[in-house]
């Protein structure tokens, strides 16, 4: 197998005349190891080709390997590009970093417990023959762990922010397998430094270490490989170390020695299972805390559940779950789930039976609220209702897309002499940037995604005061997000329509796609924080950016009315001449037309 030509994995190869007899030798190098195949001429007859066997383990390889990348948060990318090897690299290269950190930056040393969990994808802890049998990827993490001379422990089926919670009080690193909200057809992992999120600072020192390891690894010797040809490890089907449970009890007693015992009594509440990996905990909690809990919409195959853009027909889905069980239960107060992984909160509110979600923007205003933030980190996305309500005052500057962004602004505030700091995403991932005192109770920072405090603080702050979900929402500044997306977006086109629309000859351009007959008015201002970001002068906001984890472009919509926000949404994402379709044909397939 000859190596492409490729500076993104370090592949050199190239063509030269052998100095014997005029033949042809093809050489590669790829770190130690080299290859070549030589053709010399036999005295007076015919020639006779002399092969030097290919020995390195990237030589070895019988397919094109595809390098795991960053995304948002975390690494994700397709199963079937993730194989084993791929999985070693990238957690190898980053112990390896976390190892070169002092402890107060999160450093890790030989000998630590790496604690690691995983979501319910068949590919997290299996081979899964619908994606060219890959799979196994918390194995690979395991055996990078414990070949990193440190302790894998594994923590099981378990939702991201609880591992990561217990990890942290114990000050260690943490794994977590997860594709998170995306397609099943995609997974990744993220991994957490023993003090907090890896920052994006890291980002470009980790990528380079990940092509030292990657060229240590293909240019070992193929035969004392781990590694199988086809990128699994050599062993086969491997078990999954036992798991323990105290991390699952111990998330289950942060929230219920903090909220109380009896904090939702008398409440019938519908938790939407789906394949979320908190599932039966988020059951558990609500119970513990004198709910009245259904369960229903469980099921065996992964259900990928975006937060942050609910459609129809996922709305359709809940309602029938609603209604079969409140003909087996009663008349249900709220339904609430998570997405695949359990970091971010999905609420809803019943109205004359019908269900009415709730955006992840506007939950964590309420959960500010009530938990008496005096400094809030939002990203740019955020539903501007935050800028005319009560919370505005304690309001920091907004933020790029992504936790690691919302993590840096809640460092900053607590630097600044802030003591209750928070953040949250529009997908509705609250991040609790210091402790919390209520009640002489006290909620420990977790500065990371959490879907779980977001469900229970909406519940419990309607509870106290008597009030439905509706009514509760009813009290923010009237201002109404929606957002979508459109799949199958390559993320290069999305990039190159942000670079574009970014530079002001593009801008020009902009009232080609938001036009009058759309209802768009003119062009108040733009921001360029992550995407762009578009302010009209009728008080309509539009943002788009492409998506950090797949291949995805993302619409944000900000209106005066939520049916006006849904249709620039639908505007937006329609198939096949919507704006976005209109974007991506005009500026990158026919920029010329």
């Amino acid at each position: 197998m000859i190596p492409p030509d490729t500076g993104d994995n370090g592949f050199k190869y190239g063509l030269r005349r052998h100095r014997f007899g005029g033949g042809l030798e093809l050489r590669g190098n790829f770190a130690r190891a080299s290859f070549q195949i030589i053709r010399t001429p036999v005295i007076g007859v015919l020639a006779r080709y002399t092969r030097v066997v290919l020995s390195d383990l990237f030589s070895s390889l019988n397919y094109q390997p595809v390098p795991l990348a960053f995304g948002t948060s975390g690494r994700r990318g397709r199963v079937v590009d993730l194989t084993q090897l791929e999985i070693y690299i990238n957690v190898t290269a980053e112990l390896e970093f976390l190892q070169s950190l002092p402890r107060e930056q999160g450093g890790i040393a030989p000998g630590d417990q790496i604690f690691f969990a995983h979501d319910l994808r068949p590919s997290s802890t299996a081979f899964d023959p619908s994606a060219n049998s890959r799979g196994e990827l918390c194995q690979a993490a395991a055996r990078a762990i414990l070949d990193a001379g440190m302790s894998p422990v594994n923590l099981g089926a378990l939702p991201t922010p609880a591992l990561a919670a217990y990890a942290w009080r114990r000050g260690r690193a943490s794994i977590m397998i997860t594709g998170s909200h995306i397609p099943f057809d995609l997974n990744g992992y993220k991994l957490n430094t023993s003090v907090g999120e890896l920052l994006k600072d890291f980002e470009a020192p980790i990528n380079l270490a990940v092509q030292q390891v990657r060229a240590r690894l293909y240019g070992s010797l193929a035969a004392s490989s781990l590694f199988a040809p086809d990128g699994s490890l050599r062993v086969g089907p491997t078990p999954m170390l036992p798991f323990r449970l105290e991390a699952r009890e111990e998330y289950i007693q942060r929230y219920t020695s903090f909220f109380g015992a009896s904090s939702l009594s008398g409440r019938r509440i519908l938790v939407y299972q789906h394949s979320a990996v908190g599932r039966d905990l988020l059951v558990e909690v609500l119970t513990r805390l004198g709910a009245e809990v259904v369960a229903g919409g469980r099921s065996d195959t992964f259900v990928a559940i975006d937060t942050e853009a609910i459609n129809a027909a996922e709305l359709s889905a809940i309602q029938t779950v609603a209604e079969n069980a409140a003909l087996l239960s009663g008349p249900l107060w709220a339904v609430v789930s998570t997405d695949g992984d359990s970091d971010r909160p999905l609420i809803l509110g019943l109205q004359n039976g019908r269900v009415v979600f709730f955006g992840g923007d506007l939950v964590g205003m309420v959960v500010a609220g009530y938990l008496g933030a005096d400094a809030v980190v939002v990203p740019i996305t955020c539903n501007d209702s935050i800028d005319r309500g009560p919370l505005a005052q304690f309001l920091e500057p907004k933020t790029k897309i992504g936790s690691p962004f919302v993590v840096s602004g809640m460092a900053a505030a607590r630097a600044r002499g802030h003591h209750a700091v928070c953040g949250w995403e529009a997908n509705g991932g609250f991040l609790l940037g210091s402790d919390i005192v209520k009640r002489q109770s006290t909620l420990p920072a977790l500065p990371t995604r959490d879907a779980f405090l977001p469900v229970i603080a909406v519940l419990v702050a309607a509870h106290e005061r008597g009030l439905s979900l509706a009514q509760l929402f009813a009290e923010l500044p009237p201002r109404y997000s929606c957002a979508g997306l459109v799949r199958k977006f390559p993320r290069a086109n999305g990039r190159r329509i942000v670079e574009l629309l970014s530079d002001p000859s593009g801008v020009l351009r902009l009232p080609e796609f938001f036009t009058p007959s759309g209802g768009f008015s003119t062009i108040l201002r733009l921001d360029y924080t992550d995407g762009v970001r578009i302010i009209f002068s009728n008080g309509d906001v539009t943002h788009f950016r492409p998506s950090g984890n797949a291949d995805e472009f993302r619409i944000y919509a900000v209106s005066d009315t939520p049916e006006r926000a849904a249709r620039i949404v639908d505007l937006g994402i329609a198939e096949p001449d919507g704006i976005v379709r209109q974007m991506e044909n005009a500026l990158i397939l026919s920029p010329h037309a």
